[in-house]
């Protein structure tokens, strides 16, 4: 039976984890857990995710996967979390994040001269914490799958569900989901998004953002 852990924090965006889970818990023979620091609940964009068990509780995992979210900035100092993820990514076979998760893996020392992926406002940096910023949808480097931003994650998810049961599986579950993007829009990444469109986004994000780029830098300091 294979063991995955999602590792939630405050703050997580939901499609970065429940993208990932409708995929792995098709997965024949696999076990999806989704666990957070206190167990409970989580908010996660207006949905509360409940009955979570803790993750000091899970003694091991063969899949550990960290989403992202606003919530990293805060989930990259904190200290109990992420002695849980080192904890849990010493015996994994596959270490793997979405979106800013990979901050928050590099941020716990598990990255550190490796490439990864990240959400493309965040990708630089991975670079505070010697990681490799790597512009793939997904990125692997030895165990370690990292996924793009938010719906990144759905790819990052048959990425692994090829690796743990092979190529015929995962397309079976894509098939399953009708994972067949396509967009009524080309905007999805800022090398193809209109300039006022990227312009507009830019700004939301650049509200909190020294604040991030800060939250990093004293993470990484502490690595």
């Amino acid at each position: 039976m294979t063991q995955i852990v999602i590792a939630l924090f405050p703050g997580v965006t939901h499609l970065d984890f429940t993208g990932p889970h409708q995929i792995l818990c098709r997965l024949p023979g696999a076990t999806v857990t989704v666990a957070s620091l206190d167990g409970g609940e989580i908010e996660a964009d207006g949905l509360v995710f409940a009955r979570l068990p803790r993750l000091a509780d899970i003694a091991a995992c063969d899949v550990l996967i960290v989403p992202g979210g606003f919530g990293t900035t805060q989930a990259m100092s904190d200290r109990d979390f992420l002695a849980q993820i080192r904890r849990l990514a010493e015996g994994a076979t596959y270490v793997c994040s979405v979106c800013t998760g990979s901050l928050v893996l590099a941020a716990a020392g598990l990255l550190t001269g490796k490439r990864a992926a990240c959400h493309w406002a965040w990708r630089d940096q991975l670079a505070l914490f010697g990681a490799i910023p790597d512009l793939s949808r997904v990125a692997r480097d030895g165990r370690y799958f990292t996924g793009g931003g938010v719906t990144a994650g759905i790819d990052f998810a048959l990425v692994i569900a090829a690796e743990l049961a092979g190529d015929v599986v995962a397309q079976g579950i894509q098939l399953a989901v009708e994972y067949a993007p396509d967009p009524p829009f080309d905007a999805g990444r800022p090398e193809t998004a209109p300039e006022d469109v990227l312009a507009r986004v830019q700004g939301i994000y650049a509200r909190g953002m020294e604040e991030r780029v800060e939250a990093a830098k004293m993470a990484a300091g502490a690595v």
